[in-house]
């Protein structure tokens, strides 16, 4: 019972569901802001961090290596909004030249000074979920994988961050003036939320890869959006859109004999291809049922008269 965990199905399973959780719990408020595409920036100015913190401590993995990293996602923001604030560079052209930069930079240095460590590029962007099992820890008596302890708590950390700041982080995503006005600093708040998604990513990296996390990141929460208006309850579609790809993902997978990562990615596609079919007001039925009523209103008039 202790080694529940680390049964293949269940340990990928989960690792899943708990990448998508907390991607897509701080990946709302990018999407709200339009911000999201800061979350691809990030996750590849990781490699930077993870680079520079290995040749200064030695560390691949644990608490140093995720602050690190973190740290160096945020510099990424930071140098992408200075290059905006001259006004002569659009933000999406401002992201496009510093994460560039900075991962070449980590490849640079992985290649060069870790050549006979494992850590690569390819492990950074694609990870290997299928293989979450095999590096175990003792917790408790519990035999758990590293990266799904690792996780929970990185995800008791977002959700915890969500709910004691959630007045403030909402009225800073709608109104920021306003924010600014009351005193809810939302620029620092900005980069508290910029914060948690690079230690996410990077704690995310090992087990699933960037690029499943950016998935989980922008995917739900976009799908979310398009079927509520609530802020609470977007929160809510995007958790569960995203852990309900998990083991979707992963049956589809076996099924396939394809990459575990890849259908989990695919799944959330279906989601918001479901989303924008089906949504009660932003759905294209939605819409195409609302040009149908304005269009027969003015034929309705003329009948009458």
């Amino acid at each position: 019972m202790t080694e529940l965990f680390v049964e293949p199905t269940i340990a990928i399973v989960l690792t899943g569901m708990l990448v998508g959780a907390a991607g897509s719990l701080l990946g709302v408020f990018l999407v709200l802001r339009g911000n999201s595409m800061l979350s691809d920036a990030i996750s590849h100015a990781i490699l930077f961090g993870i680079a520079v913190v290995w040749l200064l401590t030695g560390a691949t993995s644990g608490p140093v290596q995720i602050v690190g990293a973190a740290l160096s996602g945020v510099l990424a923001v930071f140098l992408i909004e200075s290059v905006v604030r001259t006004r002569r560079v659009r933000q999406d052209a401002a992201i496009g030249l510093v994460f560039p930069a900075l991962f070449s930079l980590g490849v640079v240095l992985l290649n060069v000074f870790a050549r006979d460590v494992h850590l690569d590029e390819h492990t950074v962007l694609l990870g290997e979920i299928g293989f979450v099992w095999l590096d175990q820890i003792n917790v408790a008596g519990w035999v758990l994988p590293q990266s799904l302890a690792t996780l929970a708590v990185v995800l008791a950390i977002d959700g915890l961050f969500i709910a004691l700041f959630y007045k403030a982080l909402k009225l800073a995503t709608f109104d920021p003036e306003l924010a600014r006005t009351l005193g809810f600093m939302p620029t620092l708040l900005f980069y508290g939320l910029l914060s948690l998604v690079s230690g996410t990513a990077v704690a995310a990296f090992d087990a699933v890869g960037v690029v499943l996390f950016i998935c989980f990141v922008i995917v739900p929460p976009a799908a979310a959006y398009l079927l509520t208006d609530r802020l609470a309850v977007m929160l809510f579609l995007a958790v569960a859109m995203a852990m309900a790809s998990a083991p979707l993902g992963y049956v589809a997978a076996v099924a396939l004999n394809v990459s575990i990562a890849g259908m989990m990615a695919l799944a959330t596609g279906g989601f918001l291809i479901l989303a924008l079919t089906l949504g009660p007001r932003h759905g294209l039925l939605a819409r195409r049922a609302r040009r149908r009523r304005l269009a027969d209103q003015p034929a309705d008039g003329a009948s009458s008269a």
